[in-house]
């Protein structure tokens, strides 16, 4: 049994995002999420993107943003936003 974040989505292909959605990469194993573009607004998610930048620069083959952090980290960031 799990819990959902509501601010997080599942995408239905691997290279969907729904309009208002961006998918981002995060964690060891790059565990993939959709997350509205409104979190793109919100300080602690520009944290996140400026580690981001400092870590990968501008260079995010996988398609999506990676983010440098834990799994655990970034829900606890994105939970806070919803």
């Amino acid at each position: 049994m799990g819990f959902r974040l509501p601010g997080i989505r599942k995408a239905s292909k691997a290279a969907d995002a729904p309009k208002g959605y961006l998918a981002v990469y995060v964690g060891e194993k790059l565990k993939r999420f959709v997350i509205p573009v409104s979190y793109l607004n919100q300080p602690s998610f520009q944290d996140l993107l400026s580690q981001a930048e400092e870590e990968f620069g501008y260079d995010h083959p996988m398609g999506g943003l990676t983010i440098p952090c834990s799994e655990d980290v970034f829900q606890c960031i994105t939970s806070c936003l919803n």
